[in-house]
């Protein structure tokens, strides 16, 4: 219901994470962009293979939601702590698993009052994903990474909370041209869950006013906080009605106008966004990071990544000349192997050396008047100092959370000290750190999605990328030299895959699909993840 997918579908129905307070590794959640770039892919499929079967399934009510025990934060909880937004709901799990006891698997579905399992159209099953995409939204800024998993690589998990995702936005552009076409064939008015069809007009009246301010340049940091709290907003009530209500309270008749208002609306601000990240480089960002208080708000990019470049190629979005000039610049980027041939999930880089971490010079220490007093009265709660001059802070600290109930503790012995300064030291831990750029394995690690790897599984991705543009060209006008551009690059890309290569090259037997390729070894991990 609240727009998300459970984790599989097994023979014994949909399944999902549970918390084991025996296991350290239990966790819950819901992962992001596969939901709107793989649905999507069917859908192309469906319509390719029996033309008009998808909109006469528009009305038809014949599909179901899992009924997946987790309740995800209302608009306070996701803002106060975006990496803990989601809670399992164990009396609900166990009336479920009690249920599939008397039923079968259906149990495991949304049901209504007669134990039915409650349908609906596949209208509603398409837009409930994209609201919940939608509601997360940051203008120029991606989806808000709010629901305590990554996207596909777990190797970036550190990112949950703090991410911004270029990647599903860009999918999302595609998805809902795809949802445009789609609804040129859609009756005049279509049934929606009552609360869906609330849901669907929040969103549209924050969106029509956010085109305005983006198209007349008016877009500031208040106005981008202001923004996503009333979007985030809207879904938390959405949320917070068919949570309380274990369900739909009935449906209502929705003109298709609306519908297609909103889709019109997105697609110019998903475009907007789109443009709008691309780098000095001529990459296209794959995530950003927020940063926010209580009025403002301002996204930050991080490094390229491949699957950034896949997704901008796979939108829909670029010209055929802006694809050639994408795919130029990432031949020529710090992502691209020369010794493979191909290109790494994101570029190499040296990491800084374990003593050189947590370290302030004097000077930074002497800014703050709390950490100078501190300092001077030989206090070693906060920071210390080594004998070579520099100063660390207190090494017990593992997040700004726990620095922030030491400082409490501190406060009281220095009255003086007015409380900006205090806020001014959590800033200057920051500045040190850098937490909230952190991704995970993905910049610490060598191997499994690490550091100077080759990923596979994305580089075919960014074959068929490649290939869905030059179609796209070709379409246009054959005879264009960006047509034979793209082609030239489809076959450099396809040149790098390891069955071109000798066992030498590739480092195993080439025929055979490997996950990936760290910088130190050849081809590792056997399986079908590779390609």
């Amino acid at each position: 219901m609240d727009g998300y997918n459970p984790y599989r579908i097994t023979k014994e129905g949909i399944d999902w994470e549970v918390l084991d307070a025996e296991d350290p590794w239990s966790n819950i959640g819901y992962w992001g962009d596969h939901q709107i770039i793989y649905l999507l892919k069917f859908l192309e499929w469906s319509e390719r293979f029996e033309p008009g079967q998808l909109a006469a399934n528009l009305s038809r009510e014949i599909y179901s939601y899992a009924n997946v025990p987790y309740r995800i934060g209302d608009t306070q909880t996701l803002f106060d702590n975006p990496k803990d937004t989601v809670t399992f709901d164990a009396d609900l799990h166990a009336r479920i698993e009690f249920l599939t006891t008397q039923i079968g698997s259906d149990g495991k579905l949304l049901l209504d009052t007669d134990r039915e399992v409650y349908l609906v159209n596949l209208t509603e099953k398409l837009l409930v994903p994209l609201l919940s995409k939608l509601s997360n939204w940051v203008v120029d800024g991606g989806i808000w990474l709010n629901t305590q998993r990554p996207e596909w690589n777990d190797a970036n998990n550190a990112i949950v909370g703090n991410g911004l995702s270029m990647v599903t936005l860009y999918y999302m552009h595609r998805y809902v041209v795809f949802m445009q076409q789609l609804f040129n064939h859609a009756p005049e008015k279509v049934r929606l869950s009552e609360e869906v069809a609330h849901w669907l007009r929040d969103t549209s009246d924050v969106l029509e006013r956010a085109w305005g301010d983006v198209k007349r340049n008016r877009v500031t940091r208040q106005t981008k906080h202001k923004l996503l709290t009333e979007l985030v907003e809207a879904a938390s009530q959405y949320r917070h009605a068919v949570y309380g209500q274990g369900g739909f309270s009935g449906k209502t008749l929705v003109n298709k106008t609306e519908i297609e208002s909103l889709l019109e609306t997105s697609r110019l601000l998903l475009h907007s966004s789109t443009l709008h990240n691309l780098r000095e480089d001529g990459l296209f960002n794959a995530y950003n990071v927020v940063g926010y208080n209580a009025e403002t708000l301002e996204s930050y990019p991080l490094y390229p990544m491949l699957e950034g470049q896949v997704a901008a190629l796979s939108s829909g979005a670029l010209s055929p000349e802006q694809a050639v000039s994408l795919l130029d610049k990432l031949f020529a980027s710090a992502i691209y192997r020369d010794d493979q041939q191909s290109f790494m999930l994101y570029p190499d880089r040296q990491l800084a050396g374990f003593v050189r971490r947590n370290g302030m010079d004097a000077e930074a220490v002497r800014k703050s008047p709390l950490l100078w007093d501190m300092v001077q009265r030989k206090d070693k709660r906060i920071v210390i100092k080594d004998a070579d001059g520099t100063f660390h802070f207190n090494a017990a600290f593992e997040n700004a959370g726990v620095l922030k109930s030491a400082l409490e503790t501190v406060r009281a012995d220095y009255p003086h000290i007015v409380d900006e300064e205090f806020s001014h030291v959590l800033d200057i831990y920051e500045s040190v750190f850098n937490h909230r750029e952190f991704t995970g394995r993905s910049g610490t690690m060598f191997g499994y999605e690490g550091l100077g790897c080759i990923y596979w599984h994305m580089v075919s991705k960014l074959l068929l990328a490649v290939q869905e543009a030059y179609f796209a060209s070709w379409q246009a006008n054959p005879d264009s030299k960006e047509t034979k551009a793209l082609a030239a690059h489809y076959y450099r890309v396809r040149d790098g895959i390891g069955f071109n290569k000798t066992p030498e090259a590739y480092g195993a037997f080439p025929t055979d699909p490997y996950s990936h390729t760290p910088k130190h070894a050849g081809a590792q991990q056997p399986g079908m993840t590779g390609r």
